[in-house]
């Protein structure tokens, strides 16, 4: 194979922005070949953007048998992920999916095992592992340059969402239509870096989350979460779509100092003596060690989300392996429903969670839940800024 024929799965908000820089080439190796979307004004704008090169189905199913693509982008609400990803690999194609995998963990379990099977490449869209400034605190972590992890602090409440926003589709901010608010919607690739740069997976969580708050939706939009690490560190997560000016920083401290990153910067405060050493030998009584502030250079840009199908399109062509692969998927969803299960039972959660017993939850939310998750108006909006 020389290059490889994308199809992309709905031409939503997300959708739309992959087929406009895939149809610039700005995907080596890649071209786009179809698109479906059951909206007929979705496939009027491909045919007037896209040109009559890249076909157009309604079905999902249609393009999957096409033969015209050998892989997908899929780009559906959140509940279609498993089954479409599914679909596509058991047909033999390769297959790029949005974040989230999936909505609970169960579900990326199914997609990773039909993966496996299909010897496929699977890959999710957690384009902010190209973000250079994640991958340097990553290297600084794992490195050892930082020592052991005992504390992480993020506070990522900068996801600003108007009412106009929610209202924008029916299945929007509902448990049918979504599964999920700010944790499912917009924290994936937070939750997902906040495991990926560390390392670390919580043992237990203990979260609180307001649902609706100061918006007229189902699901929640104000988290704080508190969780605990079989190594003694603590962390803190707090996230909002509900206040403005929101703040995105995330902080770690190890054993030989504390990094920040805020503001497009990683600032490392470097312990000369590591806390360890420094409290095993200091006999001052009050005292702590002497620290460095480094403005840590971080050189390259953020391809984003062009950055994830360039990397998933040279696993296809060439093996190079994935940044984001499926089987990682399931790490910051494991979060994500650690974070709702323990507010609806109001106790610790351990991880791995009790899948069933947060599907139980879920379905309860659903069958109780205003829309059907297809109802009301669907707006596709600019996601230009956003993420």
């Amino acid at each position: 194979m020389e290059k490889v024929r994308i199809g992309i799965v709905g031409l939503g908000n997300m959708g739309t922005a992959h087929a406009k820089y895939l149809i610039e080439n700005g995907v080596k190796g890649a071209e786009l070949a179809a698109v479906c979307d059951n909206r007929p004004e979705r496939l009027l704008w491909a045919e007037a953007n896209l040109g009559e090169r890249v076909k157009r189905y309604v079905r999902a199913e249609d393009l999957l048998d096409s033969g015209q693509v050998d892989g997908v982008l899929i780009t559906t609400p959140h509940y279609d992920h498993p089954e479409q990803a599914v679909q596509a690999l058991r047909r033999g194609l390769h297959v790029l999916v949005e974040k989230p995998a999936g909505v609970y963990t169960k579900q990326v379990r199914e997609m990773n095992e039909a993966a496996a099977k299909s010897g496929k490449v699977f890959g999710i869209m957690y384009n902010q592992r190209t973000n250079p400034l994640y991958a340097k605190l990553k290297d600084l972590i794992s490195s050892g340059e930082l020592g052991e992890v005992r504390r992480t602090n993020w506070i990522i409440t900068n996801w600003y969402r108007s009412q106009s926003y929610y209202d924008s589709g029916g299945w929007r901010a509902t448990w049918a239509g979504e599964g999920g608010g700010v944790l499912i919607n917009q924290d994936p690739h937070q939750l997902d870096l906040w495991q990926w740069t560390t390392g670390l997976m919580p043992k237990r969580i203990r979260a609180f989350c307001s649902f609706g708050k100061h918006r007229n939706i189902e699901v929640e939009n104000e988290v704080t979460a508190y969780a605990e690490y079989d190594n003694g560190a603590t962390g803190v997560f707090v996230t909002s779509t509900c206040e403005a000016p929101g703040t995105n920083r995330f902080e770690v401290t190890g054993e030989r100092g504390k990094v920040v990153i805020e503001d497009g910067r990683l600032t490392f405060w470097r312990l000369r003596v590591s806390e360890p050493e420094f409290n095993r030998t200091f006999q001052g009584g009050f005292g702590e060690p002497e620290h460095w502030k480094c403005e840590v250079p971080v050189e390259g840009d953020n391809p984003q989300h062009q950055g994830i199908t360039q990397n998933w399109t040279n696993a296809i062509l060439h093996g190079t392996p994935l940044l984001a692969p499926g089987e990682e998927g399931i790490k910051g969803l494991m979060l994500s429903n650690a974070m709702l299960l323990s507010t609806w039972t109001d106790d610790w959660v351990d991880l791995p969670i009790d899948e069933d017993l947060f599907y139980q939850h879920l379905q309860e939310k659903i069958r109780t839940s205003a829309s059907s998750g297809q109802s009301g108006e669907y707006k596709t909006l600019d996601v230009g800024g956003t993420y």
